[in-house]
């Protein structure tokens, strides 16, 4: 008999040196969504050009919240570039939000960008626009050619932390200095 497949929702992979991909080098991508399909997530470690403030305008939605206005916006992958996403916690329900675990959701529908505006939206938020995606087992073998490290996600890594210091950060959460890596993990 096969041993259950085991899905990494909820879980941070932390780009390692040796991956030299334009796009993700140093990268730390939550995964949002992993089943036999493949798996979705956003880098959280990357700004995009915009601010929440010029997206904002861009959607015809009013807010004076200067922190609001000036709060960066992740280029959250190569992946529908076009497509918003915002990561919050808290347990207020949007019309399109996907449970992530402890605390923690992905909202893709306006509504939570205007109760953000209201200043009534989530306490803590990331906003990204695009996504980073694997086809059917693609994750897993990427995983197996030592390209990713995997952690349990944080809060403190998601929502706190500057973007220059949440790959070092995420990888030191399970004692990992990665700027003293030897550029691949081995297998036991």
């Amino acid at each position: 008999m096969e041993p259950p497949r085991q899905y990494f929702g909820n879980h941070l992979l932390i780009a390692l040196p040796s991956l030299r991909d334009r796009y993700f080098e140093r990268s730390v991508i939550l995964i949002c969504q992993h089943d036999d399909d493949g798996a979705m997530g956003l880098v959280i470690n990357r700004a995009s050009e915009y601010t929440a403030g010029e997206i904002l305008r861009q959607m015809g939605i009013a807010s004076t919240d200067p922190a609001l206005q000036s709060k960066p916006v992740l280029a959250g992958g190569p992946v529908h570039p076009e497509r918003g996403f915002v990561l919050h916690d808290g347990s207020q329900p949007y019309e399109s939000s996907l449970a992530l675990g402890d605390d923690l959701y992905l909202t893709t529908s306006r509504d939570v960008l205007e109760a953000m505006a209201r200043g009534e939206g989530p306490r803590q938020t990331l906003l990204a626009l695009g996504c980073a995606g694997w086809g059917a087992g693609q994750l897993e073998q990427e995983l197996l050619d030592d390209c990713w490290l995997l952690v349990p996600s944080r809060h403190d890594v998601l929502f706190q932390l500057p973007l220059a210091q949440r790959w070092q950060a995420a990888a030191g959460s399970i004692g990992i200095d990665l700027l003293n890596h030897a550029g691949h993990s081995g297998h036991a």
